[in-house]
């Protein structure tokens, strides 16, 4: 497992490795229950990569597949939630984290060694610090490289403005927040570093095409599997 907001590729397999990928939304990465040594280490460019095998792993990325395709909102909040169980369960295996003491420069797809450092040390910051005031400037002189020249690299890197992916970090964080219960909507903005309600509620509804309120509501009145029952049969009496 590996944070995928640093750039990265595919550099070498062999003929009869079988590649599974799943992309987690950020929103999902908030929810994960892992010590918070190893998030943040995530989160600042380590890998995560566990040395015990599990015969059940390919089945189970067969079914949630499947179950992401299906389009049953359901069966996608259950594919999701056994994914992070499985990613959780990994902290009680053998384990080790690579490269969490810095980044592999050769991992560069453009080829600069010294562009990409400078990417890395940007994500670093932001990670660190997306939940405060923060902007383009700041970014670039934790750096120490001119804002301009900052956005220019980040943008051909990662396909995102600086602002866009602080924004991304922001929103996934607050709608991690907000699948909490009995949780404030205004205690969220503030949290996530958007400064005001005016400001989450803008960007929540151009990120993510609702408002935060909607986004709550949704998440609470979504059908629970355990609803779910063969025709038939009753509800057991508690």
């Amino acid at each position: 497992m590996f944070w995928g907001g640093l750039p990265h590729q595919m550099v070498d397999t062999s003929d009869d490795a079988f590649y599974f990928v799943a992309h987690l939304p950020l929103i999902h990465f908030f929810r994960l229950r892992l010590p918070a040594t190893l998030h943040d280490r995530l989160i600042h460019g380590a890998t995560l990569v566990t040395t015990s095998e599990d015969g059940s792993d390919a089945a189970n990325f067969d079914r949630w597949s499947s179950y992401m395709r299906h389009g049953d909102a359901a069966r996608a909040d259950h594919a999701i939630n056994e994914l992070l169980l499985r990613i959780e369960r990994v902290r009680f295996e053998q384990f080790a984290m690579v490269g969490a003491n810095g980044h592999d420069a050769s991992a560069s797809t453009g080829g600069d060694p010294q562009g990409f450092a400078n990417i890395a040390s940007i994500c670093d910051y932001i990670a660190d610090n997306f939940r405060n005031d923060i902007d383009s400037v700041d970014i670039a002189a934790s750096v120490d490289i001119h804002p301009k020249y900052a956005m220019s690299i980040f943008k051909k890197s990662t396909g995102m403005t600086i602002n866009e992916y602080v924004n991304l970090l922001r929103l996934s964080y607050a709608q991690a927040l907000l699948m909490q219960d009995d949780v404030n909507v205004l205690h969220v903005a503030m949290e996530s570093g958007f400064g005001s309600l005016s400001a989450f509620n803008k960007t929540f509804r151009k990120l993510a095409g609702m408002s935060p309120s909607d986004f709550r509501r949704d998440c609470r009145t979504r059908p629970d599997l355990a609803d779910f029952r063969p025709a038939g049969e009753a509800a057991q009496p508690h």
